[in-house]
């Protein structure tokens, strides 16, 4: 069923004068338009027909795009499937590392940059602790995923791992397990990771790939930049571990909730009171308290629109053991030394939409929504528009 209000509402209503006003990127644009026509007619679609009342029921094609709130759900289900062969027997536990909010601004201005400068820095700092022998002693692998927002889609850059409790030692011979519901101190994380992710912040500064323009032109003089190198040293950078999932049956439901997730879905809108939008988010300030807040469109659009990924850019990594080239062979020796049973062939049963709509509200999405009692049978497929696809191509 369609929600009562969805983000492309906003978008269609208070769009067109967000553009007059503000300055996009070409790839927001891209975004914006992709949700406002997902499930419309300027997508094109099929046209089905009841076999019992003969009613005709449109179905429009969606974007696609992998922020769009509506696109998400069928990709999510084919890659929590496709990664269900990786599991292992052993426990799972969730780091996540952030970074303080004096860098915000600049993580804006220079996302494609800082966002890989987070990945390698958290990654590095992840596997080169494990194989520290005055920690596990050994190498583990880990999947990240980058998430830019908070409950209330304020910007808060940060990246989650899922982690195997374990990893082989040197010679590969042998499974080095961790402690139970323990993997690695959270306070060495968290120093080495704010000396690696500065490190290579100076370097960047040093080769000039850093964009510093309006408030960020101060640190053009390396004065002003040094000031803000030591207020970062000064701070103590935020790396905590969530308690061990209870079983790795558990790891794949949780995995959903992270990977292809967007800044906000549209069951947490409420309402649009004139010219304010109201919606739902979590209070962990509070406990993790619901609470509802009131924007402004202009500020909704804005918070959403800052969540954009550069084009192209990877937002679900695969590191160490678990790192994409060597991925199988180092999960079948893993397996053996475990003694484990070798993963099968993961097959992705769901295929369409609407078999994904059945599987998980049980409802048959084929049958007909007039009468309730005859089924859909595709009678012809229209296209999408010439002037859509022109509009699509044409520059912002």
């Amino acid at each position: 069923m369609r929600p009562r209000l969805e983000v492309a509402d906003i978008f269609r209503d208070f769009g067109p004068r967000y553009r007059q006003l503000y300055r996009l990127s070409d790839q927001q644009r891209r975004v914006m338009h992709a949700i406002e026509v997902c499930r419309t007619a300027a997508l094109g679609g099929h046209l089905y027909v009841c076999d019992e009342c003969q009613a005709k029921v449109p179905i429009y094609n969606s974007c696609g795009n992998r922020h769009c709130p509506k696109c998400q759900a069928l990709d999510q289900q084919k890659w929590v499937e496709a990664r269900s062969g990786d599991l292992l027997p052993v426990e799972y536990f969730h780091p996540v590392f952030t970074v303080p909010d004096t860098l915000h601004s600049l993580f804006l201005a220079n996302q494609k940059l800082l966002y890989d400068m987070l990945f390698r820095a958290s990654k590095e700092t992840l596997l080169e602790v494990a194989e520290d022998p005055k920690h596990l002693g050994a190498k583990i692998g880990c999947v990240g995923v980058l998430h830019t927002w908070g409950s209330d889609m304020a910007f808060h850059p940060h990246i989650h791992f899922i982690v195997p409790g374990g990893g082989l030692s040197s010679g590969r011979d042998q499974w080095v397990a961790c402690k139970p519901k323990f993997l690695l101190h959270v306070r060495v994380l968290s120093k080495v990771f704010r000396g690696k992710f500065i490190h290579f912040l100076e370097r960047a500064y040093r080769t000039s790939q850093l964009q510093l323009y309006g408030d960020l032109q101060e640190y053009r003089h390396p004065i002003c930049f040094e000031s803000l190198i030591d207020q970062l040293y000064a701070k103590q950078w935020v790396v905590f571990c969530k308690p061990p999932f209870a079983g790795p049956e558990k790891v794949l439901q949780y995995l959903a909730r992270y990977t292809h997730r967007v800044a906000i879905s549209n069951e947490r809108l409420i309402d649009i009171e004139g010219d304010h939008v109201v919606f739902c988010f979590k209070d962990y300030a509070q406990g993790g308290v619901w609470r509802n807040r009131r924007l402004s469109a202009e500020e909704f659009i804005r918070r959403f629109l800052q969540h954009v990924l550069p084009r192209g850019f990877v937002r679900i990594r695969y590191f160490g053991l678990l790192g994409n080239r060597a991925r199988r062979e180092n999960l079948e020796r893993v397996r053996t030394l475990l003694k484990a049973q070798p993963a099968g062939t993961v097959t992705v049963e769901v295929k369409t939409r609407q078999d994904l709509l059945e599987c998980l509200t049980g409802a048959d999405p084929r049958r007909c929504p007039k009468c309730g009692r005859g089924r859909l049978k595709l009678c012809r497929e229209f296209p999408r528009p010439q002037s859509a696809i022109t509009a699509a191509r044409a520059p912002p």
